[in-house]
């Protein structure tokens, strides 16, 4: 089998991390914990709710401009940063074997059992594909993507707005730097839109995403020694018009004093406390080329689906 799988060690800044963001004055949470098993497998269903209209936008825009694309970058190899399932890139996948370019896949997610599970369909869909998987953080492990040739980075989901704007600008340069001259870069971006469309998406009628943003204290629990109560936090999303982004942040119904032992802290949390565990910015074509400019990538084409909710950058180093 044509698998690798290269591990670097994702929760070993777990404790400096909630350390500093539980001190201070509006507490916070990275949104890279959300994503043990337990919560890809909640955001894989998130991503099917009515509400939720990224992934079915980014996904028309693939499925209707991948192998131009794939034809305009001449990939021969996929590397995608925040893998999960791979259920965003089968387009490309698919448009690269099509025409007969596609040679190696390079899936980069902090969830290994997503990732192996993943692999291992795709390598008996694709026979002789090989493929080498790297558990890591992107934000730090981007030096474990292997040498390649004509590669295809595929940064989609609007990931690329969980992180602030200092984050995204030094972000973007490193990964200008992993880059060749000829690979090329497809980075997927919400856009500004009504704000009752976004405010739906992440406050779903279901209640997923309130358990999805409930579940990183889980994760702090398990991997910390912490007693969070999960079920004592109340899930809260809402567009910042000034900043451009949506935030979900966690609400503590009644005074709480939670004890985390693997990180050496005790937190009080006041009646109504709230904490950020996530911003999701939104942006405008102008603003995705501005900041790929900063990092030294050219923007080569901006794809949008029908109702323009969704883009789709396309763009190669300077």
């Amino acid at each position: 089998m044509n698998l690798v799988i290269d591990r670097c060690t994702v929760y070993d800044s777990l404790a400096d991390d909630v350390r500093d963001g539980l001190t201070r004055s509006l507490k916070e949470l990275p949104p890279k914990y959300f994503y043990d098993e337990r919560g890809s497998v909640l955001f894989d269903q998130i991503t099917s709710l009515p509400e939720y209209y990224p992934t079915r936008c980014e996904r028309e825009i693939l499925n209707r401009h991948a192998p131009a694309i794939v034809e305009r970058s001449e990939a021969e190899e996929l590397v995608e940063l925040g893998s999960g399932t791979a259920s965003k890139t089968r387009a490309l996948l698919y448009a690269m074997a099509g025409q007969g370019s596609l040679k190696r896949y390079v899936p980069f997610d902090v969830d290994e059992s997503v990732l192996r599970s993943c692999a291992l369909e795709l390598t008996e869909l694709y026979p002789g594909l090989r493929v080498h998987g790297v558990v890591g953080d992107f934000g730090r492990d981007l030096a474990r993507i292997p040498d390649g040739h004509r590669r295809l980075f595929a940064f989609l989901g609007g990931t690329i707005g969980n992180l602030y704007p200092d984050q995204r600008a030094r972000f973007l340069a490193l990964l200008r730097e992993t880059m060749g001259p000829h690979d090329r870069l497809v980075i997927g971006t919400d856009l500004v839109k009504d704000r009752s469309v976004l405010e739906a998406a992440y406050n779903d009628s279901e209640g997923i995403t309130a358990e999805f943003n409930r579940n990183v204290l889980r994760v702090i629990n398990q991997a910390l020694e912490a007693d969070f109560d999960p079920d004592a936090f109340e899930h809260v999303a809402f567009f910042s018009e000034a900043d451009l982004w949506i935030e979900l942040r966690l609400r503590a119904n009644g005074a709480q004093q939670v004890r985390i032992d693997g990180a050496d802290l005790e937190v009080t949390f006041a009646d109504g406390e709230e904490m950020r565990t996530e911003i999701s910015a939104k942006f405008t074509r102008e603003a995705v080329e501005r900041e790929l400019r900063g990092a030294g990538l050219h923007l080569d084409d901006f794809f949008t689906d029908g109702a323009r909710l969704f883009g789709l950058a396309f763009a190669s180093p300077r």
